[in-house]
């Protein structure tokens, strides 16, 4: 039997190396919001529980503590340290004095598990969405690299576990600098985690 590739008259197709980075995937727990895309261009907050202490805690605390640990020392024995973390205790006070008076008003990224590549993001949701709904999408990328896009969701299933939905989306308008900042991310968390499994004891 004569093999595929002999017989077909396509060339086969070169892939380039930036677009092979765009497929490495990687799960991570960072800080996300996501608002749906109404049909005349409106983005929604979507219903989500109101914030806790320990939810603005987590969005407050985990910029300091990424950028602790990737900086090390040089932040570690700066005279700048105990400023930086006297402005994250203030701004902890302050949204939960307003998350108790008024919770509505306090939208705030959240920890969220995803899976991440280049070309879109995976996470877990409350509620189901729909293939083609668009969704404002902010990612807020350790230490601190905000990224705000637009998502397509491509596939919407029921958790195997527990209520939600495990939502599947691309990237429709992701500007070249933030897929940059992204797959960085994501080969940086890649290395780290590389090295970590070799120092460990086997």
């Amino acid at each position: 039997m004569t093999s595929l590739s002999t017989t077909s008259s396509v060339p086969p197709v070169e892939i380039s190396q930036d677009e092979r980075r765009e497929w490495i995937r990687i799960d991570d727990r960072i800080l996300m919001e996501y608002r749906i895309v109404t049909e005349s261009g409106n983005a929604l907050p979507v219903t989500a529980a109101l914030p806790t202490a320990q939810s603005i805690s987590e969005a407050v605390a985990k910029p300091t503590a990424e950028l602790l640990a990737r900086s090390g020392e040089s932040v570690m024995a700066s005279p700048m340290l105990p400023w930086i973390m006297k402005v994250d205790y203030l701004l902890e006070v302050i949204l939960n004095s307003l998350a108790a008076s008024r919770p509505e008003t306090v939208n705030i990224a959240r920890l969220t598990d995803v899976n991440l590549s280049g070309g879109g993001v995976g996470f877990a949701a409350s509620q189901e969405f729909v293939s083609g709904d668009h969704l404002m999408l902010k990612l807020i990328l350790p230490p601190f690299t905000p990224i705000q896009t637009t998502v397509r969701v491509i596939r919407s299933e029921p958790l195997t576990q527990g209520q939600g939905f495990m939502i599947a989306t691309e990237f429709i308008d992701l500007k070249p600098d933030d897929q940059e900042h992204l797959i960085r991310h994501i080969l940086q968390t890649q290395a780290e985690r590389l090295r970590s499994r070799r120092k460990s004891p086997t």
